[in-house]
Order: structure tokens, then sequence, then C-alpha cells
């Protein structure tokens, strides 16, 4: 169970636009294996880039990126407006 967002909106991540991060153990890290967009629009009000999220994931962090082997986000899981 991690918390999922836009890793420059909310998360706190460097980078220009909009990219899909979790943070695991008080640590962010930029997703590969799933993105942003493919959790629905980003920019609604319960969207990655207006609030943080719960999500049961699996897989590794390999050279400071989370590489997602699965990416469950969980329905009506707003943790935070942070």
């Amino acid at each position: 169970m991690v918390e999922a967002s836009c890793g420059q909106c909310r998360l706190g991540l460097p980078g220009k636009g909009c990219d899909l991060a979790v943070r695991i153990e008080g640590k962010a890290y930029f997703v590969d294996g799933t993105s942003i967009d493919s959790h629905g629009d980003a920019h609604a009000k319960d969207g990655f880039c207006n609030s943080i999220r719960r999500a049961e994931v699996s897989g590794k962090v390999v050279k400071n990126r989370f590489v997602a082997t699965s990416f469950q986000l969980l329905p009506d899981s707003v943790a935070t407006d942070r």
C-alpha cells in the first residue's frame, strides 16, 4: 500500500509537466510501468494533480524509480490534499 499522486504537483519531485509517482516510507519515486493518464483525469478534483490517492502496488525501486509490475488505484481513496 502506497500513496500515489503527481510527482511534480503533490510529491515535490523535480521536473516539468505531470508524471505519476508513489511515496514509499516517506520517499517519493517516479513510476515506470504505468502512467498518470492510465488512471483517469489527472486534473479532475480527485485526480493525481489535485490529491494524493492510495494504491496497492508491486514492483521494486531501480535506479531511484519505482518499476511497477502491478498498480491498482483504490476507489474513493483520497489520502490527503497536501
